[in-house]
């Protein structure tokens, strides 16, 4: 029922939940440690967060609707909660009864204006699958249908009724949550709670408007036109509206099923391996991809002798269902992965600073300094190394760097931006379904091929950026000599006082720090872009990693000819 009194009824619910948590977060985070108690409010802090998160999560299966997206949605934001909360809520799935078929019967006939016997020729009353918003039912189309579009077989996604009014109730109830929140510096300094809010309401309108769906995977089946790998199933416009969808039913393996892999002859390590590969497709070839790859979304379709004999010597294929969440890669967050990947190899934490503006992750509440030194510490461990080295890190050193990050990131003033939560989605639900498939996969050797050509594909040599970089430092050593001169006059003139009696020394070590300096920038500059541009262009390439030995060598030797020059 969505009556007037049952959504007030659910309003105040959401709000009493929100407003009980928040008054007990208030008391134990911050009114204790004000009034010099923070040890008690300390204790038990893990479990009153598991508590929090598992009322919630009785809460969102009660309610149905929009908050088990909630669930789903908060339990990737390791920006914002901290992990008691997003480990509990990792398990949260559509865990509400299917509707009754005579209401869903007469909604989808209200969509299609006409009955169901006129629009089919058979339906499904039981659910093939029923989830928060909507549930899927078996059908076949009438014969006239089926001579029309080539297909006889289809399914029917339908809206659960009321579902869009849930929506803008739920909506409004978390938007009052988050105008609470904004007012609470501790928060608001960290989070934009309202805009967060809005991401998340962008993101659910768009899964409850099922043409936007349609043309998703419209768009999605472009892409992989010419690619034999993966299908996408056929739409029948003709019985598809908002509210009601209609798709060819292409129901398969599924791609976590091993043992009905292995019964039809297909080797689930090679599926692992196929599936890491597409993937990436989506995120660095195309920059369009589907954002919830989970088990009930990618089926493995086995082919005929001669379809298989097509697609090489592959006989089966991926089919996607369900595009109601997609993510595009955009220009700016690629620029800025790449200015962050730069500035990790180098150490640079204002680099690093930089490339998180471009991202669009840098709150304007920001601490540079701060920011600049917790990122350099923690890219320290692992930047500048290349994925073969990664994976011989030990994995404990894996859990401890992102333990640690995910305390630095909620506690300065930044958030991730949707686009990149779907691709940390999209990554961990791939390297989770692959590692089920091959025990023995490895996601640094499927992602090695695709980091350059990442940085090659977006605008950006790497060189060039390196070289810019290079000039850069160049031109401040270069104007270094004349500074050094008016400091020198400036201290003759008794303008500048000065504590260190060995000055000229000093001043030529910078001096020779700074030559080395630029001899590391173009030693990294010709090197990484010798490698990347062996790719394409094996002797050139092989030259510039040559060539990089000079600077080098420079670099590393021409701080020990000078000190031994200078000693008596």
């Amino acid at each position: 029922m969505t009556d007037a009194g049952d959504m007030r009824a659910r309003s105040r619910r959401i709000l009493r939940f929100a407003a009980r948590y928040l008054v007990q977060t208030w008391w134990y985070e911050l009114f204790l440690p004000r009034i010099g108690l923070a040890r008690i409010g300390a204790r038990n802090r893990s479990a009153r967060m598991q508590h929090i998160a598992r009322r919630f999560h009785v809460l969102a299966v009660d309610l149905g609707g929009l908050m088990i997206k909630v669930g789903q949605f908060m339990s990737s934001r390791l920006d914002v909660l901290p992990p008691e909360i997003t480990k509990e809520l990792e398990g949260l799935q559509d865990e509400v009864p299917p509707v009754p078929f005579p209401a869903i019967r007469a909604l989808a006939e209200t969509e299609l204006g006409m009955t169901l016997d006129r629009a089919f020729s058979f339906i499904d009353p039981t659910p093939l699958a029923a989830a928060s918003l909507g549930q899927v039912h078996r059908a076949r189309l009438s014969d006239r249908d089926a001579a029309e579009t080539g297909l006889l077989d289809v399914v029917i996604k339908i809206q659960r009724p009321g579902i869009a009014t849930i929506v803008d109730v739920d909506l409004s109830a978390l938007r009052r949550v988050a105008r609470w929140l904004s007012h609470v510096r501790l928060v608001s300094d960290r989070v934009d709670m309202p805009a967060l809010l809005e991401e998340f309401a962008f993101t659910s309108l768009e899964e409850i408007d099922y043409l936007h769906e349609a043309a998703s995977a419209e768009r999605f089946a472009r892409d992989f036109d010419e690619d034999a790998r993966v299908s996408v199933p056929a739409l029948v416009w003709e019985r598809t509206t908002r509210r009601v969808l209609t798709l060819e039913d292409v129901t398969a393996i599924k791609i976590n099923d091993v043992d009905a892999l292995k019964a039809a002859g297909i080797d689930p390590s090679e599926v692992a391996a196929e599936f890491a590969s597409v993937m990436f497709d989506q995120l660095f070839l195309y920059g369009y991809f589907h954002g919830d790859p989970h088990p009930g979304n990618i089926f493995v379709t086995p082919l005929g002798a001669g379809a298989a004999g097509a697609n090489g010597a592959r006989g089966w294929k991926f089919t996607f269902i369900d595009f109601g969440m997609m993510g595009e890669v955009p220009d700016a967050l690629r620029r800025g992965l790449r200015k962050l990947f730069i500035a990790a190899a180098s150490r640079n934490g204002k680099g690093m600073v930089d490339g998180i503006r471009e991202v669009g992750v840098l709150l304007p509440s920001a601490d540079t300094a701060e920011l600049e030194r917790a990122m350099t510490k923690l890219f320290a461990r692992f930047g500048g190394m290349g994925f073969a080295e990664l994976q011989d890190v030990d994995p404990r050193e894996f859990r401890a760097f992102a333990l640690e990050f995910s305390d630095v990131v909620r506690s300065l003033p930044f958030q991730l931006p949707e686009n990149f939560l779907l691709i940390v989605r999209a990554m961990s639900l791939t390297s989770g379904m692959c590692s089920s498939l091959d025990p023995a996969f490895n996601i640094w050797n499927a992602v090695e091929p695709y980091s350059a050509q990442l940085i090659r594909a977006e605008g950006g040599n790497l060189v060039q950026t390196a070289g810019k970089q290079a000039l850069s430092v160049a031109g401040i050593i270069a104007r270094l000599p004349e500074r050094l001169d008016n400091l020198t006059t400036r201290i003759e003139e008794g303008t500048v006082s000065v504590q260190a009696p060995r000055i000229e020394r000093r001043l030529s070590s910078l001096e020779r720090t700074g030559r080395q300096i630029i001899s590391a920038v173009l030693f990294a500059a010709l090197l990484i872009g010798g490698i990347l541009l062996r790719a394409d262009d094996v002797v050139f390439g092989t030259v510039l990693v040559g060539v990089s030995l000079l600077p080098l060598i420079h670099a590393l030797f021409a701080g020990t000819v000078a000190r031994r020059a200078l000693l008596p």
